[in-house]
């Protein structure tokens, strides 16, 4: 791993790249933030940074993803989400973000905000993640939405999501729609059963674009029945949950591992969404024997 690679370069050169989700302060004190994002510095290629998930009012992403950047050196991906703002609002974002130093972005279109903490706000949806994507390419280009010449173009790195659970045609085919209006990379959500990750693998074998696999680290039995009663395409097996009756944090953590371990020559990379415990991330990573060497020698390199 060469210390000035950037995240784009890395995922150009099908390097395998690890990133962790982080989120932001619901508060203008991003002290907390910072300290947790520096723990991750030299162990993750980037940091997400989330745009007021499901639908919940938070810090700006765009704020924090340059703060990090400024305060620790670090690289980030901003999520930007379409609804919350217009199509000029979006640009607009778009255009700080890169003035900013922030250069890569998740394309999402976001959740409904009647399921967040502030219901009576209306969602905006000029465009969804795929017009939000085309946006991105034609700024990458020079231009606006239409068509108007910027002063000069942008290079922002774009990435958008995917649901290996979902292998429905229509899914497949709207993924690669994403694919063609600009994604670099895919980062899926939350897999256990590399079996169904394996047929998604072959259903997209043709896209060309990195896959960062989400690993969402259990904490315990009711946490893991809660999310597949609760959260749309998320499929935990039963001999995920037999493992977790009697093991709690520890035993999702070695789920975690042991599935990482027999996906890993297969992926571009994995996605980590720890929900706040910066501590899983690195006992997930110290414990993939090849990615604990990667990153201790970054570490080295980096000191």
């Amino acid at each position: 791993m060469l210390k000035n690679e950037n995240l784009c370069t890395k995922l150009k050169k099908r390097k395998f790249v690890v990133t962790a989700e982080i989120s932001t302060p619901k508060g203008v004190d991003i002290t907390k933030t910072i300290e947790e994002a520096r723990k991750l510095k030299g162990i993750v290629d980037a940091l997400n940074i989330t745009d007021c998930p499901m639908a919940n009012m938070r810090m700006s992403p765009i704020a924090v993803a340059h703060l990090l950047q400024d305060h620790l050196n670090i690289e980030t991906i901003f999520h930007l989400t379409c609804r919350d703002r217009n199509l000029i609002g979006l640009q607009s974002e778009l255009l700080g973000a890169y003035a900013l130093g922030v250069r890569n972005i998740l394309a999402l279109t976001g959740d409904d905000p009647s399921h967040g903490d502030t219901p009576q706000a209306k969602g905006v949806y000029d465009v969804d993640s795929i017009g939000l994507l085309k946006i991105i390419s034609a700024f990458n280009r020079g231009y606006d939405y239409n068509g108007n010449k910027l002063d000069s173009p942008t290079e922002f790195c774009a990435g958008t999501t995917a649901n290996p659970s979902d292998l429905r045609e229509e899914a497949i085919e709207k993924l690669k729609v994403k694919i063609e209006a600009g994604a670099e990379f895919i980062q899926t959500q939350p897999v256990y059963d590399e079996d169904i990750l394996f047929k998604f693998i072959e259903k997209i074998k043709n896209f060309n674009v990195p896959l960062l696999v989400g690993i969402l680290p259990l904490k315990s039995f009711k946490m893991a029945v809660n999310l597949n009663e609760k959260v749309p395409g998320i499929d935990i097996p039963e001999k995920v949950l037999e493992r977790l009756k009697d093991g709690g944090r520890e035993e999702g953590i070695n789920i975690a591992v042991e599935f990482i371990k027999r996906i890993r020559s297969e992926v571009g990379g994995i996605h980590i969404m720890p929900l706040g415990s910066t501590d899983a991330v690195l006992e997930i990573i110290s414990r993939v024997d090849d990615l604990a060497c990667d990153f201790k020698e970054n570490k080295v390199q980096m000191n």
